[in-house]
Protein backbone atom coordinates (compact mmCIF):
# COMPACT_ATOMS: atom_id res chain seq x y z
CA UNK A 1 0.00 0.00 0.00
CA UNK A 2 1.28 3.23 -1.00
CA UNK A 3 1.90 6.00 1.41
CA UNK A 4 1.57 9.38 0.81
CA UNK A 5 5.18 10.17 1.55
CA UNK A 6 5.44 6.77 -0.64
CA UNK A 7 3.37 8.74 -3.40
CA UNK A 8 4.92 11.80 -2.91
CA UNK A 9 8.52 10.21 -3.38
CA UNK A 10 7.64 8.62 -7.01
CA UNK A 11 5.91 11.81 -8.00
CA UNK A 12 8.75 13.57 -7.36
CA UNK A 13 11.55 10.96 -8.70
CA UNK A 14 9.46 10.76 -12.12
CA UNK A 15 9.38 14.69 -12.44
CA UNK A 16 13.23 14.94 -11.68
CA UNK A 17 13.86 12.13 -14.54
CA UNK A 18 11.63 13.79 -17.20
CA UNK A 19 13.47 16.99 -16.28
CA UNK A 20 16.71 15.81 -17.12
CA UNK A 21 15.25 13.98 -20.01
CA UNK A 22 14.18 17.30 -21.25
CA UNK A 23 16.83 19.50 -20.81
CA UNK A 24 19.54 17.28 -21.91
CA UNK A 25 17.37 16.81 -25.49
CA UNK A 26 15.74 19.92 -25.50
CA UNK A 27 18.19 22.48 -25.12
CA UNK A 28 21.50 21.11 -24.71
CA UNK A 29 21.98 18.59 -27.55
CA UNK A 30 18.78 19.99 -30.03
CA UNK A 31 21.50 19.81 -33.33
CA UNK A 32 23.06 16.18 -34.21
CA UNK A 33 27.50 16.97 -33.17
CA UNK A 34 30.21 15.19 -32.22
CA UNK A 35 30.53 14.50 -28.27
CA UNK A 36 33.67 16.10 -26.89
CA UNK A 37 35.54 14.20 -24.56
CA UNK A 38 34.93 17.22 -22.00
CA UNK A 39 30.94 17.44 -22.65
CA UNK A 40 31.02 13.63 -22.11
CA UNK A 41 33.20 13.56 -18.87
CA UNK A 42 31.07 17.09 -17.38
CA UNK A 43 27.62 14.95 -18.33
CA UNK A 44 29.32 11.76 -16.45
CA UNK A 45 30.58 13.74 -13.68
CA UNK A 46 27.33 15.32 -13.30
CA UNK A 47 25.16 12.10 -12.92
CA UNK A 48 27.80 10.34 -10.60
CA UNK A 49 27.55 13.47 -7.85
CA UNK A 50 24.13 13.53 -8.73
CA UNK A 51 23.50 9.83 -7.55
CA UNK A 52 25.81 10.75 -4.71
CA UNK A 53 23.49 13.08 -3.68
CA UNK A 54 20.40 10.98 -3.82
CA UNK A 55 22.24 8.23 -1.55
CA UNK A 56 23.28 11.06 0.72
CA UNK A 57 19.34 12.28 0.83
CA UNK A 58 18.50 8.32 1.50
CA UNK A 59 20.79 8.58 4.20
CA UNK A 60 19.33 11.32 6.06
CA UNK A 61 15.58 11.39 4.66
CA UNK A 62 15.49 8.09 3.55
CA UNK A 63 12.15 6.79 5.61
CA UNK A 64 10.38 9.98 5.17
CA UNK A 65 11.00 10.10 1.49
CA UNK A 66 9.45 6.27 0.68
CA UNK A 67 7.32 5.58 4.25
CA UNK A 68 9.09 2.87 4.38
CA UNK A 69 9.22 2.01 8.63
CA UNK A 70 10.95 -1.35 8.13
CA UNK A 71 14.61 -0.34 6.92
CA UNK A 72 16.43 2.77 8.84
CA UNK A 73 18.05 5.30 6.35
CA UNK A 74 21.35 4.01 6.90
CA UNK A 75 20.28 0.54 5.15
CA UNK A 76 18.60 2.44 2.30
CA UNK A 77 21.52 4.47 1.65
CA UNK A 78 23.33 0.98 1.62
CA UNK A 79 21.35 -0.50 -0.82
CA UNK A 80 20.76 2.12 -3.35
CA UNK A 81 25.02 2.72 -3.53
CA UNK A 82 25.06 -1.62 -3.86
CA UNK A 83 22.63 -0.93 -6.49
CA UNK A 84 23.86 1.74 -8.30
CA UNK A 85 27.19 0.44 -8.01
CA UNK A 86 26.16 -3.27 -9.96
CA UNK A 87 24.21 -1.35 -12.27
CA UNK A 88 27.06 1.17 -13.28
CA UNK A 89 29.77 -1.69 -13.39
CA UNK A 90 27.29 -4.26 -15.73
CA UNK A 91 26.15 -0.93 -17.91
CA UNK A 92 30.25 -0.70 -18.56
CA UNK A 93 30.03 -3.96 -19.84
CA UNK A 94 27.50 -3.05 -22.08
CA UNK A 95 29.16 -0.15 -23.42
CA UNK A 96 31.40 -2.33 -25.44
CA UNK A 97 28.30 -3.99 -27.24
CA UNK A 98 27.27 -0.24 -28.14
CA UNK A 99 30.41 -0.15 -29.52
CA UNK A 100 30.84 -2.90 -31.85
CA UNK A 101 27.02 -2.49 -32.97
CA UNK A 102 27.78 1.14 -33.90
CA UNK A 103 31.55 0.13 -35.81
CA UNK A 104 29.13 -2.90 -37.44
CA UNK A 105 26.85 -0.50 -38.99
CA UNK A 106 29.30 2.34 -39.40
CA UNK A 107 27.35 4.98 -37.53
CA UNK A 108 28.92 8.26 -37.32
CA UNK A 109 29.94 9.99 -33.96
CA UNK A 110 27.24 12.97 -34.25
CA UNK A 111 24.04 10.33 -34.74
CA UNK A 112 25.44 7.68 -32.09
CA UNK A 113 23.89 10.25 -29.65
CA UNK A 114 20.66 9.79 -30.87
CA UNK A 115 20.34 6.33 -30.91
CA UNK A 116 21.61 6.09 -27.40
CA UNK A 117 18.85 8.89 -26.42
CA UNK A 118 16.18 7.20 -27.78
CA UNK A 119 17.65 3.69 -26.19
CA UNK A 120 17.58 5.05 -23.11
CA UNK A 121 14.40 6.10 -22.89
CA UNK A 122 13.03 2.49 -24.29
CA UNK A 123 15.49 1.13 -21.46
CA UNK A 124 13.48 2.89 -18.63
CA UNK A 125 10.53 2.15 -19.59
CA UNK A 126 11.47 -2.07 -20.11
CA UNK A 127 13.53 -1.57 -17.10
CA UNK A 128 10.18 -0.23 -15.05
CA UNK A 129 8.25 -3.54 -16.68
CA UNK A 130 11.05 -5.87 -15.39
CA UNK A 131 11.84 -4.71 -12.18
CA UNK A 132 7.76 -4.61 -11.77
CA UNK A 133 7.69 -7.84 -12.83
CA UNK A 134 10.59 -9.47 -10.54
CA UNK A 135 9.40 -7.85 -7.67
CA UNK A 136 6.11 -9.42 -7.78
CA UNK A 137 7.61 -13.05 -8.90
CA UNK A 138 9.93 -12.89 -5.82
CA UNK A 139 6.99 -12.04 -3.59
CA UNK A 140 4.64 -14.06 -4.73
CA UNK A 141 6.73 -17.51 -5.32
CA UNK A 142 9.84 -17.78 -3.13
CA UNK A 143 11.24 -20.82 -5.42
CA UNK A 144 11.71 -17.73 -7.89
CA UNK A 145 14.69 -16.13 -5.05
CA UNK A 146 16.74 -19.93 -6.08
CA UNK A 147 16.21 -19.62 -10.21
CA UNK A 148 17.41 -16.11 -10.06
CA UNK A 149 20.07 -16.98 -7.92
CA UNK A 150 21.35 -19.86 -10.38
CA UNK A 151 20.77 -17.49 -13.20
CA UNK A 152 23.01 -14.77 -12.34
CA UNK A 153 26.05 -17.85 -11.65
CA UNK A 154 25.31 -19.14 -14.53
CA UNK A 155 25.42 -15.73 -16.38
CA UNK A 156 28.93 -15.29 -14.36
CA UNK A 157 30.44 -18.32 -15.74
CA UNK A 158 29.30 -17.64 -19.37
CA UNK A 159 31.51 -14.29 -18.99
CA UNK A 160 33.85 -15.75 -17.34
CA UNK A 161 34.53 -18.01 -20.40
CA UNK A 162 32.65 -16.23 -23.06
CA UNK A 163 35.02 -16.60 -26.63
CA UNK A 164 36.54 -13.51 -27.52
CA UNK A 165 36.15 -13.92 -30.99
CA UNK A 166 32.32 -14.18 -30.30
CA UNK A 167 30.27 -12.17 -32.95
CA UNK A 168 29.24 -8.95 -33.18
CA UNK A 169 25.92 -8.85 -31.39
CA UNK A 170 24.75 -6.46 -34.62
CA UNK A 171 25.27 -9.52 -36.81
CA UNK A 172 22.39 -11.17 -35.03
CA UNK A 173 18.79 -12.67 -35.54
CA UNK A 174 17.09 -9.63 -34.67
CA UNK A 175 19.19 -7.57 -37.68
CA UNK A 176 18.62 -10.20 -39.93
CA UNK A 177 15.09 -10.34 -39.45
CA UNK A 178 14.54 -6.66 -39.61
CA UNK A 179 16.22 -7.25 -43.25
CA UNK A 180 14.21 -9.66 -44.26
CA UNK A 181 10.70 -7.84 -43.12
CA UNK A 182 11.19 -4.21 -42.85
CA UNK A 183 11.34 -1.73 -45.65
CA UNK A 184 15.07 -0.30 -45.31
CA UNK A 185 16.56 2.01 -46.83
CA UNK A 186 20.60 1.67 -47.27
CA UNK A 187 21.66 5.12 -45.79
CA UNK A 188 21.17 7.62 -42.70
CA UNK A 189 18.96 10.03 -44.14
CA UNK A 190 20.37 13.02 -41.68
CA UNK A 191 19.56 11.36 -38.98
CA UNK A 192 15.76 10.32 -39.27
CA UNK A 193 14.25 7.10 -38.60
CA UNK A 194 11.91 7.21 -41.46
CA UNK A 195 12.11 8.66 -44.76
CA UNK A 196 9.96 8.94 -47.71
CA UNK A 197 10.81 8.42 -51.50
CA UNK A 198 8.90 8.38 -54.74
CA UNK A 199 5.70 7.47 -52.30
CA UNK A 200 6.94 5.20 -49.86
CA UNK A 201 7.77 4.88 -46.81
CA UNK A 202 10.87 3.60 -45.56
CA UNK A 203 12.87 2.74 -42.65
CA UNK A 204 15.93 4.26 -42.25
CA UNK A 205 19.49 2.70 -41.11
CA UNK A 206 19.41 4.05 -37.79
CA UNK A 207 16.06 3.02 -36.97
CA UNK A 208 17.47 -0.86 -37.69
CA UNK A 209 20.76 0.50 -35.32
CA UNK A 210 17.62 1.73 -32.57
CA UNK A 211 16.05 -1.70 -33.12
CA UNK A 212 19.38 -3.64 -32.18
CA UNK A 213 20.21 -1.65 -29.40
CA UNK A 214 16.44 -1.93 -27.80
CA UNK A 215 17.07 -5.59 -28.45
CA UNK A 216 20.13 -5.65 -26.85
CA UNK A 217 19.21 -3.97 -23.48
CA UNK A 218 16.45 -6.30 -23.07
CA UNK A 219 19.23 -9.47 -23.20
CA UNK A 220 21.09 -6.51 -20.55
CA UNK A 221 17.69 -6.25 -18.27
CA UNK A 222 17.82 -9.76 -17.97
CA UNK A 223 21.04 -9.82 -16.25
CA UNK A 224 21.22 -6.73 -14.42
CA UNK A 225 17.46 -6.50 -12.54
CA UNK A 226 18.05 -9.68 -10.68
CA UNK A 227 21.37 -8.84 -9.83
CA UNK A 228 20.25 -5.86 -8.15
CA UNK A 229 17.21 -7.91 -6.69
CA UNK A 230 19.36 -9.85 -4.81
CA UNK A 231 21.13 -6.65 -3.30
CA UNK A 232 17.28 -5.25 -2.22
CA UNK A 233 13.76 -6.18 -2.33
CA UNK A 234 12.73 -2.76 -2.06
CA UNK A 235 10.74 -1.36 -5.54
CA UNK A 236 12.28 2.35 -5.46
CA UNK A 237 15.17 1.51 -4.45
CA UNK A 238 15.33 -1.40 -7.99
CA UNK A 239 14.52 1.37 -9.80
CA UNK A 240 16.06 4.59 -8.59
CA UNK A 241 19.44 2.65 -8.91
CA UNK A 242 18.77 1.35 -12.47
CA UNK A 243 17.36 5.07 -13.60
CA UNK A 244 20.68 7.06 -12.27
CA UNK A 245 22.67 3.98 -14.02
CA UNK A 246 20.32 4.51 -17.34
CA UNK A 247 20.36 8.24 -17.48
CA UNK A 248 24.19 8.54 -16.92
CA UNK A 249 24.81 5.77 -19.72
CA UNK A 250 25.19 8.15 -22.98
CA UNK A 251 27.60 10.37 -21.33
CA UNK A 252 29.90 7.70 -20.10
CA UNK A 253 30.05 5.77 -23.39
CA UNK A 254 31.77 8.60 -25.14
CA UNK A 255 33.46 9.60 -22.22
CA UNK A 256 35.37 5.72 -22.44
CA UNK A 257 34.72 4.83 -26.15
CA UNK A 258 38.21 5.52 -26.74
CA UNK A 259 39.34 3.64 -23.67
CA UNK A 260 36.95 0.50 -23.40
CA UNK A 261 39.82 -1.61 -24.89
CA UNK A 262 42.11 -0.83 -21.84
CA UNK A 263 39.70 -2.34 -19.63
CA UNK A 264 39.96 -5.95 -21.33
CA UNK A 265 39.99 -7.80 -17.42
CA UNK A 266 36.83 -5.70 -16.50
CA UNK A 267 34.84 -8.88 -17.78
CA UNK A 268 36.73 -11.27 -15.26
CA UNK A 269 35.15 -8.60 -12.15
CA UNK A 270 32.03 -8.81 -13.52
CA UNK A 271 31.84 -12.36 -13.41
CA UNK A 272 32.70 -12.49 -10.06
CA UNK A 273 30.22 -10.33 -9.04
CA UNK A 274 27.36 -11.40 -10.79
CA UNK A 275 28.25 -15.26 -9.56
CA UNK A 276 28.91 -13.42 -5.69
CA UNK A 277 25.08 -12.24 -6.21
CA UNK A 278 23.69 -15.49 -7.21
CA UNK A 279 25.53 -17.16 -4.47
CA UNK A 280 24.41 -14.82 -1.71
CA UNK A 281 20.78 -15.05 -3.21
CA UNK A 282 20.75 -18.67 -2.94
CA UNK A 283 22.36 -18.88 0.42
CA UNK A 284 19.45 -16.14 1.53
CA UNK A 285 17.82 -18.56 3.69
CA UNK A 286 20.62 -19.50 5.48
CA UNK A 287 22.58 -16.99 6.19
CA UNK A 288 22.59 -13.55 5.20
CA UNK A 289 25.87 -11.26 4.03
CA UNK A 290 25.21 -7.58 5.17
CA UNK A 291 24.68 -5.03 2.50
CA UNK A 292 27.95 -3.11 3.60
CA UNK A 293 29.79 -6.28 2.90
CA UNK A 294 28.50 -7.22 -0.08
CA UNK A 295 29.25 -3.03 -1.04
CA UNK A 296 33.01 -3.67 0.07
CA UNK A 297 33.18 -6.73 -2.46
CA UNK A 298 32.17 -4.87 -5.48
CA UNK A 299 34.27 -2.16 -4.65
CA UNK A 300 37.57 -4.30 -4.42
CA UNK A 301 36.66 -6.09 -7.16
CA UNK A 302 36.14 -3.84 -9.55
CA UNK A 303 39.01 -1.99 -8.45
CA UNK A 304 41.62 -5.11 -8.97
CA UNK A 305 40.01 -5.57 -12.47
CA UNK A 306 40.47 -2.31 -13.40
CA UNK A 307 44.08 -2.19 -11.85
CA UNK A 308 44.90 -5.26 -13.46
CA UNK A 309 43.60 -3.98 -17.00
CA UNK A 310 45.94 -1.05 -16.61
CA UNK A 311 49.13 -3.13 -15.55
CA UNK A 312 48.23 -6.41 -17.82
CA UNK A 313 48.60 -5.17 -21.65
CA UNK A 314 45.94 -7.24 -23.51
CA UNK A 315 47.01 -9.81 -25.75
CA UNK A 316 47.54 -9.17 -29.45
CA UNK A 317 45.78 -10.92 -32.17
CA UNK A 318 48.23 -12.49 -34.49
CA UNK A 319 45.87 -12.14 -37.49
CA UNK A 320 45.94 -7.68 -36.69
Amino acid sequence: MHTPANLLFWILFLAFVILMVVVDLGILNRKPQPVSLRGALGWTSLWFGLAAAFAVLLFFHGQLMTGDSLHGNRQLSLEFVTGYLVEEALSVDNLFVFLLIFRYFKVPSELQRKVLFWGILGAIVMRALFIGAGVTLLNRFHWVMYLFGAFLIYAGFKLLFQDEEQENPADSFITHFALRHLRLSDDFANGAFTVVRDGIRYFTKLALVLIVIETTDVIFAVDSIPAVLAVTRQPYIVFTSNIFAILGLRALYFALSGLMEIFHLLNYGLAIILAFIGIKMLAANYFEIPTAYALGFIVVVLAASVGLSLLVKPRQNPAE
